[in-house]
């Protein structure tokens, strides 16, 4: 086979094809499992975190003395394909997540022989890095994020003569969007790196607008978790971590820059 700096634009049009055939084969292989036991994972995996017996919400109950009644929702499906559509979305999204590091690999791999070598050593890693920050961002997602918004949503009553009764749309959507996207978010350290390096903005950009982002992340926290100051401060803190990380990463980053200008 032809170096790839010598390959022309159909070749290289061929081989991103080829590294996104091999992520969808993972991700269909990872969706499949998933679909097999979707009676099981829907039981244990997201019905299970409109429960008090939910581990998040024992731990809270134990070390913190927030205990959490069983929330007052039950559950339908108000359209004819609702059940089946939810069944497919759980067994996509969840192959997408299994399968991300071999995703994320296939398009690095695509990428990489056309950077220069101080870019390849300056990523030297990052497969590893956002492999798992990602699942960081899920685990927080799937324990904190998303119960406690389950929590507060279907604890909440303007009045006892309305019964909170989620639709399977509502509720997988609630649990499934937050969960990703806290994934995604978890990846911020990595993205304030490379756009450091690239000159976008720098650590003086993000320590300049810090206390935009605390009110921010407040803001956030207070609307995702019951209205008490320990959801939002377990919210918020890894939040703000991740904040401050960005901002090490940044100022380490302009560091290496100028060290090789």
């Amino acid at each position: 086979m032809a170096a790839k700096s010598n390959m022309s634009f159909l070749e290289h049009l061929e081989e991103l094809r080829w590294r996104l055939v091999r992520a969808a084969i993972v991700v269909i292989l990872f969706a499949s499992i998933i679909w097999w036991f979707q009676a099981e994972i829907m039981q244990n995996v997201f019905l299970s975190m409109k429960s008090k017996d939910f581990i998040t919400f024992k731990l809270l109950c134990k070390y913190f003395g927030v205990c959490i009644e069983e929330i007052p929702v039950r559950m339908q499906s108000t359209t004819v394909a609702g059940q089946f559509t939810y069944a497919i979305s759980m067994s996509l999204l969840g192959g997408v997540v299994l399968g991300f590091p071999f995703i994320f690999y296939q398009l690095w791999a695509f990428i990489k022989p056309g950077l220069k070598f101080k870019e390849k050593k300056m990523a030297r890693g990052i497969v590893f890095y956002v492999s798992i920050l990602f699942f960081s961002g899920i685990l927080f997602g799937y324990f904190v994020v998303a119960p406690l918004s389950i929590q507060f949503f279907g604890s909440f009553q303007i009045t006892g003569e309305i019964e909170n009764i989620f639709t399977i749309n509502s509720y997988m959507s609630t649990i499934l969007s937050t969960v990703f996207y806290t994934g995604l978010f978890f990846l911020f350290p990595i993205v304030t790196y490379f756009l450091t390096r690239i000159g976008l903005f720098d650590a003086a950009f993000l320590r300049k607008y810090r206390k935009h982002a605390i009110v921010v992340i407040l803001i956030i926290a207070a609307v995702v978790t019951p209205p008490d100051i320990l959801s939002q401060v377990i919210v918020s803190i890894p939040i703000l971590l991740l904040y401050e990380i960005s901002i090490l990463v940044a100022a380490r980053s302009e560091k290496n820059r100028e060290n090789q200008q």
